[in-house]
Protein backbone atom coordinates (compact mmCIF):
# COMPACT_ATOMS: atom_id res chain seq x y z
CA UNK A 1 0.00 0.00 0.00
CA UNK A 2 1.42 3.39 -0.92
CA UNK A 3 1.75 6.31 1.48
CA UNK A 4 -0.90 8.29 -0.49
CA UNK A 5 -3.51 5.63 0.08
CA UNK A 6 -2.67 5.39 3.79
CA UNK A 7 -3.25 9.15 4.09
CA UNK A 8 -6.75 8.73 2.62
CA UNK A 9 -8.04 6.66 5.56
CA UNK A 10 -11.59 7.74 6.41
CA UNK A 11 -11.69 9.32 9.85
CA UNK A 12 -15.36 8.42 10.39
CA UNK A 13 -15.54 4.77 9.43
CA UNK A 14 -11.85 3.78 9.40
CA UNK A 15 -12.00 2.44 5.85
CA UNK A 16 -8.48 2.04 4.38
CA UNK A 17 -9.27 4.63 1.71
CA UNK A 18 -12.22 6.65 0.47
CA UNK A 19 -13.09 4.15 -2.25
CA UNK A 20 -14.23 1.76 0.50
CA UNK A 21 -15.85 4.33 2.79
CA UNK A 22 -19.61 3.84 2.96
CA UNK A 23 -20.19 7.58 3.52
CA UNK A 24 -18.24 8.40 0.37
CA UNK A 25 -20.00 5.71 -1.67
CA UNK A 26 -23.44 6.81 -0.45
CA UNK A 27 -22.68 10.45 -1.24
CA UNK A 28 -21.88 9.50 -4.83
CA UNK A 29 -25.03 7.38 -5.05
CA UNK A 30 -27.01 10.56 -4.35
CA UNK A 31 -24.97 13.20 -6.19
CA UNK A 32 -24.02 10.94 -9.09
CA UNK A 33 -27.54 9.81 -9.93
CA UNK A 34 -28.61 11.11 -13.32
CA UNK A 35 -29.96 14.68 -13.15
CA UNK A 36 -29.33 15.12 -9.40
CA UNK A 37 -26.15 17.12 -9.97
CA UNK A 38 -27.90 19.53 -12.33
CA UNK A 39 -30.86 19.87 -9.98
CA UNK A 40 -28.66 20.62 -6.98
CA UNK A 41 -26.46 22.96 -9.00
CA UNK A 42 -29.51 24.87 -10.24
CA UNK A 43 -30.86 25.24 -6.72
CA UNK A 44 -27.45 26.50 -5.54
CA UNK A 45 -27.99 29.57 -7.72
CA UNK A 46 -30.92 30.99 -5.74
CA UNK A 47 -33.18 30.77 -2.76
CA UNK A 48 -36.32 29.16 -4.21
CA UNK A 49 -37.26 27.81 -7.61
CA UNK A 50 -40.66 26.90 -8.95
CA UNK A 51 -40.96 23.55 -10.67
CA UNK A 52 -41.33 25.09 -14.14
CA UNK A 53 -38.15 27.16 -13.66
CA UNK A 54 -36.23 24.16 -12.38
CA UNK A 55 -37.47 22.12 -15.35
CA UNK A 56 -36.02 24.79 -17.68
CA UNK A 57 -32.61 24.28 -16.07
CA UNK A 58 -32.74 20.53 -16.67
CA UNK A 59 -34.37 20.51 -20.12
CA UNK A 60 -33.46 16.97 -21.24
CA UNK A 61 -35.06 15.54 -18.08
CA UNK A 62 -38.73 14.67 -18.35
CA UNK A 63 -41.16 16.16 -15.82
CA UNK A 64 -41.90 12.67 -14.47
CA UNK A 65 -38.22 11.96 -13.79
CA UNK A 66 -37.67 15.45 -12.37
CA UNK A 67 -40.51 14.91 -9.88
CA UNK A 68 -39.01 11.52 -8.97
CA UNK A 69 -35.54 12.99 -8.42
CA UNK A 70 -36.90 15.90 -6.37
CA UNK A 71 -38.77 13.45 -4.12
CA UNK A 72 -35.58 11.41 -3.66
CA UNK A 73 -33.56 14.54 -2.83
CA UNK A 74 -36.28 15.65 -0.42
CA UNK A 75 -36.16 12.23 1.26
CA UNK A 76 -32.38 12.63 1.63
CA UNK A 77 -33.00 16.06 3.25
CA UNK A 78 -31.10 17.87 0.49
CA UNK A 79 -34.09 19.61 -1.08
CA UNK A 80 -37.01 21.28 0.63
CA UNK A 81 -40.43 21.39 -1.04
CA UNK A 82 -42.76 24.17 0.06
CA UNK A 83 -46.30 25.06 -0.92
CA UNK A 84 -47.54 28.65 -0.65
CA UNK A 85 -50.70 28.54 1.46
CA UNK A 86 -52.46 31.23 -0.59
CA UNK A 87 -51.42 30.53 -4.16
CA UNK A 88 -50.65 26.79 -3.76
CA UNK A 89 -47.50 27.39 -5.82
CA UNK A 90 -44.88 24.73 -5.15
CA UNK A 91 -41.28 25.80 -4.88
CA UNK A 92 -38.03 24.04 -4.08
CA UNK A 93 -34.93 25.12 -2.21
CA UNK A 94 -31.87 23.53 -0.68
CA UNK A 95 -31.91 22.52 2.95
CA UNK A 96 -28.93 23.34 5.15
CA UNK A 97 -27.51 19.93 4.23
CA UNK A 98 -28.03 20.67 0.54
CA UNK A 99 -26.59 24.19 0.78
CA UNK A 100 -23.37 22.71 2.15
CA UNK A 101 -22.87 21.18 -1.31
CA UNK A 102 -22.52 24.62 -2.93
CA UNK A 103 -18.71 24.85 -2.55
CA UNK A 104 -18.46 21.30 -3.92
CA UNK A 105 -20.44 22.26 -7.00
CA UNK A 106 -18.46 25.49 -7.37
CA UNK A 107 -15.30 23.36 -7.51
CA UNK A 108 -16.88 20.98 -10.04
CA UNK A 109 -17.90 23.94 -12.23
CA UNK A 110 -14.34 25.29 -12.06
CA UNK A 111 -12.88 21.92 -12.94
CA UNK A 112 -15.34 21.49 -15.84
CA UNK A 113 -14.54 24.96 -17.20
CA UNK A 114 -10.87 24.07 -17.22
CA UNK A 115 -10.90 20.47 -18.40
CA UNK A 116 -14.14 19.51 -20.12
Amino acid sequence: MTQGIKDKRCADCGAPNYEYCEHFINAFKIIGKKWNGLIISSLCAGDYMRFKDLAQCVLPCSDRVLVERLKELEKENIVNRSVDSKTKIISYSLTKKGAELKPVFDQIHGWADKWV
